[in-house]
């Protein structure tokens, strides 16, 4: 019995020997095989990164990474993420924080890994507003996906029967004039204005050198500027009649996209992100749409303005901090990165010397759709003049508060003035 008992543990020890020995060569084999964890909201993110990783993968054979990704639900990732970080436990190495939430994560201790050398030599070739939204006393945490300029799309269509040329709309003033003959020549309105969203009102308001806060932080919605641009919305609705309210209330919904499609109104105002809504909802529309800057307040004013957004960060409890590091820089700071942006996801790019890249003219389905010659000349002639946006922790309230109450009180319902409906909502807030 003792030799059985001898036996059955020389057994036992040898299997655990052998298996130990199988981990041994497994875990050799996937020697240099770095994994990176990476959460974000957006699919189409994800598919960025992973191209990422077969171009690193190819240009680093000793130093190969493994992406794990995981794709949540807007809320449900910035929660889960923000327990993470405060709790020091369970946040991936790198992940995506929405322009709205970053601020969130600049609170005390900042748990994110600063970007400075690798930002710094390249900071240049950016449109620099993009990557201080992601800063803080100097220091950069978040790399953009894309500028966001505001810009204005016009159906050359609708125009040309009103013998309006686009390329004469310089004011706002030269874009109410056109909208006049627009509606005399068709009947139909000029545009559509936001009144569940903040599309419309948020790029007019910043290329006028206002916005929701100031530098400091404190609300300054009620401002006489802000107050003159709403009551300018309000003017083009009911005064001269060359703007309507957005079917649904905003520029993302089926409705709209019908109406639009469909011929029905001049022209809207909205990010150059919004060219893939046009090329996969609205697509009776190719070969008649033009992208153009905004028109400007004032002679020399500016013509556009950052809109929208999202910051990829590296989190200090990253596995391998200096490659997540290294990765992300190579990701989104790179050129080949940046057109790849555009390539991939029909983004803007942050880095404005590709713009010009003749990659960035190869034909695709914006350039097929869209009427211009040359897409980004259009934001090279405004890349000086495309203001910043200030971001703090109370901008997802406020942004609540314009997309709820404000204009619709003011430019729906008409239950309150412009002045009333910024300045109720702007003392709510304080």
């Amino acid at each position: 019995m003792k030799k059985l008992i001898i036996l059955l543990i020389l057994v036992f020890f040898a299997a655990n020997l052998f298996a130990a020995g199988e981990t041994e060569t497994e875990t050799a084999t996937d020697e240099g095989v770095n994994q990176i964890s990476f959460w974000t909201f957006q699919e189409l993110h994800l598919q960025f990164y992973e191209d990422a990783v077969i171009r690193w993968n190819a240009a680093n054979p000793n130093r190969q990474i493994e992406l794990v990704g995981e794709v949540y639900a807007y809320d449900d990732m910035h929660n889960k993420l923000l327990i993470a970080i405060q709790s020091g436990v369970g946040a991936p190495d790198i992940v995506d924080i929405e322009i709205s939430k970053f601020p969130n994560f600049l609170k005390g201790e900042i748990r994110l890994a600063e970007m400075n050398e690798y930002v710094n030599p390249v900071k240049s070739q950016f449109i620099e507003s993009r990557l201080d939204i992601y800063a803080k006393n100097g220091k950069y945490y978040g790399l953009p996906f894309h500028v966001g300029a505001a810009v204005m799309y016009y159906n050359t269509e609708i125009l040309a029967a009103a013998g309006v040329d686009p390329y004469s709309i310089d004011t706002w003033d030269d874009y109410v004039q056109a909208g006049l003959a627009v509606k005399e020549a068709t009947g139909k309105p000029m545009t559509t204005v936001e009144t569940t969203d903040q599309w419309t009102f948020w790029p007019m308001i910043c290329q006028r050198d206002s916005d929701f806060f100031d530098a400091q932080g404190n609300v300054i919605l009620d401002n006489a500027t802000n107050i003159s641009v709403l009551e300018f919305l309000y003017d083009m609705v009911y005064k001269y009649e060359i703007a309507v309210p957005a079917p649904d209330g905003f520029h993302h919904s089926e409705q709209y996209w019908g109406a639009m499609n469909n011929g029905d109104y001049a022209s809207i105002l909205m990010p150059m992100w919004y060219m893939g809504r046009f090329t996969d909802y609205m697509t009776d529309l190719s070969g008649k749409m033009i992208i153009m800057p905004l028109p400007r307040w004032e002679p020399g004013g500016k013509r556009s303005a950052g809109m929208g957004g999202t910051g990829t960060v590296v989190t200090t409890q990253a596995a391998n901090l200096d490659l997540a590091r290294e990765f992300l820089a190579f990701a989104k700071l790179s050129r080949e990165g940046n057109i790849k942006l555009w390539e991939l996801l029909g983004f803007d790019p942050p880095r404005w010397d590709v713009w010009s890249d003749p990659a960035l003219q190869e034909p695709n389905k914006f350039t097929e759709f869209f009427l211009n010659d040359d897409l980004f000349a259009t934001l090279l002639e405004i890349k000086d003049e495309i203001n910043p946006v200030s971001i703090t922790a109370q901008t997802p309230d406020l942004t609540d508060l314009i997309r709820h109450t404000v204009m619709f009180q003011a430019l729906q319902t008409r239950e309150k003035t412009p002045e009333q409906a910024l300045t109720d909502a702007a003392n709510e807030l304080r």
